[in-house]
């Protein structure tokens, strides 16, 4: 008798936290929106207006956009899932000569890595129908990144290429958030 009431609890909690999971997924572009309104916030408060004297330095990096035109909803998951982890790495190394609001930089870190966090749990359960695109999209992305972050190396991470990679960084998170909306 025990071992069947052990294999009850056991069977109802695994249905309880499947459930709760499957909820919290779907609840995720909701929250999602949260957390880039926040982020946008956050970018806002990190830093001052754009300095006039880094407007001549100006720096195209053309993002990728048709990564966040794919036809299922799981491939822009893992392309948003994809951008925080790239936005999470960039705002996390030489950050000295951004001179920044530390209190927004560190919520703004800890609100992406939250939500990269929550899109991995969401994602990995479907990754494996969307490989091909994936890895386009992933190559497009990074490309993308890497050239934001060789422009900082290159400008020795000045407050120029800071504040020319933080408007970027706002533009990204504005394409996802008008992605989200339509999702």
């Amino acid at each position: 008798i025990m071992n069947t009431f052990g294999l009850i609890q056991i069977s109802l909690t695994l249905l309880c936290t499947t459930t709760i999971s499957s909820l919290h997924c779907n609840h995720l572009p909701l929250q999602q929106r949260k957390v880039i309104e926040n982020s946008l916030q956050l970018l806002d408060k990190m830093g001052k207006k754009f300095p006039p004297q880094c407007l001549r330095e100006k720096m195209s990096f053309r993002f990728p956009e048709q990564v966040l035109k794919p036809r299922q909803k799981g491939t822009v998951k893992v392309a948003i899932e994809e951008i925080f982890q790239h936005i999470f790495y960039i705002f996390s190394k030489n950050l000295t000569l951004a001179a920044w609001d530390g209190t927004a930089l560190e919520q703004f870190q800890n609100g992406l890595y939250q939500q990269i966090e929550q899109l991995e749990a969401c994602v990995i359960k479907k990754q494996t129908h969307y490989f091909g695109s994936k890895e386009v999209n992933k190559l497009k992305l990074k490309k993308y990144f890497q050239k934001i972050d060789c422009f900082l190396e290159d400008k020795q991470y000045n407050l120029c290429s800071w504040e020319i990679s933080r408007a970027e960084m706002r533009r990204c998170l504005q394409l996802i958030d008008k992605v989200i909306r339509k999702l």
